[in-house]
């Protein structure tokens, strides 16, 4: 046999489990997002309880926001294109939504000093609060993971005043999240 036809044979062996490896690994992650979203909490049933620091500092829990619609935004990662785009459209709708009385939080893994960063950059007027450890992410259903890597998925929940999900949105669309919000609230309230 030919000793250069043993190597592409071996190359051609190693690409195949390359690519079934691949397949399988990109299946997990799509299965696994899909089973944490099955566990994001139900419209009716209480928020999670959270204590989590802002970009300043100051913990903010979901008590600070009794009596307010809250607008509860989970988002992968500052500073990115689809991130920046979810922000923005809030920060140029947050005064219908203060308006409606409801407020804007914005949620994801990245530290105090990434958040302080991304809200100085954007002119964010809203809280987003550090989630370090994914652990309030994780009861809403929103966080998924690549190893010992953690990311927030993109999932918004709309907290009506008494401190229920009043509607889920996952897989947010970045463009229009914040426009479905203020309709929702508006239908909720004529209710």
């Amino acid at each position: 046999m030919n000793p250069a036809f043993a190597i592409d044979l071996d190359v051609q062996a190693l690409l195949k489990w390359l690519a079934i490896a691949v397949v399988a690994i990109a299946g997990l992650l799509l299965w696994r997002s899909v089973a944490l979203a099955a566990d994001a909490p139900k419209v009716g049933s209480p928020a999670p309880s959270f204590s989590l620091p802002d970009q300043g500092g100051k913990t903010r829990s979901l008590a600070d926001f009794r009596n307010k619609w809250l607008v509860l935004y989970f988002y992968p990662k500052d500073d990115t294109p689809g991130c920046t785009e979810q922000a923005c459209t809030f920060r140029d709708d947050w005064h219908k939504l203060t308006a409606l009385g409801a407020e804007v939080v914005g949620v994801s893994v990245d530290d105090v000093t990434s958040h302080f960063a991304f809200a100085k950059k954007f002119s964010l007027p809203f809280p987003l609060l550090a989630d370090t450890t994914g652990d309030v992410a994780g009861r809403y259903g929103s966080i998924y993971g690549i190893g010992p890597i953690k990311f927030a998925q993109r999932n918004t929940f709309l907290i009506d005043p008494q401190g229920r999900i009043a509607k889920v949105y996952l897989s947010a669309d970045t463009s229009r999240n914040s426009q479905q919000v203020i309709d929702d609230i508006v239908k909720l309230k004529g209710k």
